[in-house]
């Protein structure tokens, strides 16, 4: 559902992503792990067809991002750490402009909007401002959103910035649940904890690269490492210096 195949980008001199890559099945649940600025946003913007790979390409169910990228946007959604809202708009509006930009029929709109209020706790705000809303809130809006047309791909890049427990849990068992109906997840994130709760496979980027893939034990095994996440992480971003 996701290949990255032999991906770089470059910024001048500067080598964001180095000959990454990936491919990624229909229904797993794929997480990035990276120190800041190891290339993991650059990577997604890219797969989102937001930025041009300077060599390589990316496909999502089959399709090439830079070729045929109306074919992407009609299977995937895309929520970046910092998603952009339409402030004057209310969730509601918003959320029936976003199925309209997806052809879906008003009454496709109407119901799954309604289940994905109610199901991410947003029936207080769903006719106010989004510009009133706290960034928790808007967060579970551009989920939501992004949820609406029931994509094949789903690309997000921290997720849990901004929610409280209680919803962070929602978005966790939204996502576990999505992914083991076929909808291919793929997670950049900091949380490693997030990242050892939830993914099916692991990979972790430094300075561009690729330098790891794998399932918890495996990870482990190439690090060396018996422990938790974090300190497998630690050894091999530490060993990619």
């Amino acid at each position: 559902m996701i290949e990255l195949i032999h991906l770089v980008k470059k910024f001048g001199d500067l080598v964001a992503v180095n000959d990454v890559s990936l491919t990624i099945p229909r229904g797993e649940f794929f997480a990035v792990l990276g120190p800041n600025a190891a290339g993991k946003t650059t990577t997604l913007k890219i797969l989102a067809g937001l930025m041009k790979p300077s060599t390589g390409c990316a496909r999502v169910c089959g399709f090439d991002t830079q070729a045929e990228p109306m074919e992407v946007r009609r299977r995937l959604a895309y929520v970046p750490d910092f998603p952009f809202l339409y402030d004057k708009l209310t969730a509601w509006e918003f959320f029936r402009f976003i199925g309209q930009l997806f052809a879906m029929p008003d009454a496709q709109i109407e119901a799954g909007a309604k289940e994905l209020i109610a199901r991410f706790h947003l029936a207080d705000f769903a006719n106010l401002p989004l510009e009133s809303l706290s960034h928790g809130t808007r967060q579970r809006v551009a989920i939501v959103s992004a949820l609406l047309h029931q994509p094949e791909v789903f690309v997000v890049d921290e997720p849990m910035v901004g929610l409280d427990p209680q919803h962070a849990r929602v978005v966790k068992d939204v996502f576990k649940e999505r992914s083991r109906a076929g909808m291919t997840v793929l997670m950049s994130t900091h949380e490693l904890s997030v990242a050892e709760e939830m993914a099916d496979r692991i990979g972790i980027i430094n300075h561009g690269k690729l330098i790891a893939v794998g399932t918890r034990d495996e990870l482990r095994k190439l690090s060396g490492t018996s422990g938790p996440l974090e300190e497998v992480f630690l050894a091999l971003t530490a060993e990619a210096k």
